[in-house]
Order: C-alpha cells, then structure tokens, then sequence
C-alpha cells in the first residue's frame, strides 16, 4: 500500500482521483460536523459546491425531511438551517434528516472526489476507524486529501493526515509513503500531545474563536471518539 497526502485539493483535478481510493479532511470544522451528524442519527450527509446549488437541490426534496446546513467565512449563512458548528448537529435537530451541506472549503474538497473508487470522510474523531478500514481493504493507493483553507494549506488537516498515516503503520508497517505523506507524519509528531493547542493556534482557529466558536476547537479536537466510516458514494455521505 502506497500512502500520498495532498495538503490542498487545488494541486490536481477531479480525474486525478478516478478509481482511487480517498479520504477527505476538512477537521475545521466540515468532516468532524459530518462525523457528529452521522453518529447523531442523520440519514445523508450530501455535499455540494456552491450555495446556489444547496438552495436549488433542497428546493427539490421533501420538505420536513431535508435540512440546509454550512458557512461562508464562518457564519451560517441566511436561510440556512444549521450553520457549520458540530455542536449544532444534535440527536433532537438532526435525526432521520437529510443535510444539504455547502462549507466553504470540505464540502468543494469532498465533491472534487466523485470519480473515486471509494471516498471516506475523516477527523480526529475517527482516525483510528479509517485507518482500521483502509488496512482492511488493503488498496494498492491511497489518497489523503486536506480541504486547506481557500486552496492554501493549513495545518490541522495536514497534521490529521499524519495521524492517520501513522495509524495504517501501527497496522501494516510496511506501507510505503511518499514526501506528502512522510512530512505530514513529520508534522504530526511535533502536535501529538496536545492537539487543541495546535487548532487554536492554527490561522483557521484563531478566526474561528474571533467569531465566538471555541468550543467547536475544542469538540474537533477530540481522538477516537467516534467508530464510524462515512462513505461518499452517489452524491451522498452515508455510513458504510
């Protein structure tokens, strides 16, 4: 198994993952609020582009049973139903729902992956279930892919994917990387204690407590927590 991190999904276009095997990061906050909604009980997760396009495919489903969720520079945007906040994303609000969600970099990153052969969404929430997962299937490649932050990178996807490379080594240690993945586990090892600190001082942290969303950091900060593997397949996030 060859391991490959790609710090921003801008380096390459969406043919370059046909038929491989992805995981998307976007851990402030898209694929841990993903996460959260799926272990609460939410139906789909279903990801979309553009905000034009979230309010033009829930205009089209069942109305009671479809939720608009997402951001734009942080903030819910208006006529949503739910912003991008994980804590947002309770058992009471989301349960058996569908979720049209637009953020303004995880949900673009998870689209750009639709000719995969398989696309998994991962936080620290569930490294260790993604990890686990792709030893399994044992695929010859794997593709880790970091939303980053308006194609730029950003430290805590890459600092994720790190964890989750050395996770698949704990597992299979002879997996091979290459100089994505390696400094990406590089990366991680210099983080690993303390993990919160790292997001809240990450440029994307600091935005998020300037607008009042610290205890979001310190929801995504959390390792383990959640078993579950969300699977992006037919336009949709499910569990797998």
């Amino acid at each position: 198994m060859k391991l490959n991190v790609l710090v921003s999904p801008s380096a390459v276009e969406e043919l370059y993952f046909s038929n491989k095997t992805v995981v998307v990061i976007d851990v402030l906050r898209a694929t841990t609020t993903i996460v959260t909604a799926l272990e609460n009980g939410a139906k789909e997760i279903i990801p979309v582009h553009s905000i034009e396009f979230a309010m033009k495919a829930s205009s089209s489903m069942f109305g009671g049973q479809t939720l608009i969720g997402g951001e734009r520079n942080t903030k819910k945007i208006d006529g949503f139903n739910l912003g991008n906040s994980p804590l947002e994303y309770t058992a009471e609000n989301i349960a058996g729902k569908s979720i049209i969600l637009f953020t303004t970099n995880g949900s673009k990153a998870i689209v750009k992956t639709k000719y995969s052969k398989e696309t998994l969404i991962g936080s620290f929430l569930n490294i260790q279930s993604i990890a686990e997962h792709l030893v399994k299937q044992n695929e010859d490649a794997v593709e880790i892919v970091c939303s980053g932050a308006n194609n730029l990178f950003c430290i805590e996807d890459t600092v994720c994917a790190g964890l989750i490379v050395r996770e698949i080594q704990k597992l299979k240690p002879d997996v091979l990387l290459t100089d994505g993945a390696r400094a990406a586990v590089d990366l991680s090892g210099l983080v690993i204690n303390d993990i919160y600190k790292m997001l809240v001082n990450s440029d994307h942290g600091k935005l998020l407590v300037e607008n009042g969303f610290e205890k979001d950091i310190r929801y995504c900060s959390r390792l383990n927590v959640s078993t579950i593997v969300p699977e992006y397949s037919t336009s949709a996030i499910r569990v797998r």
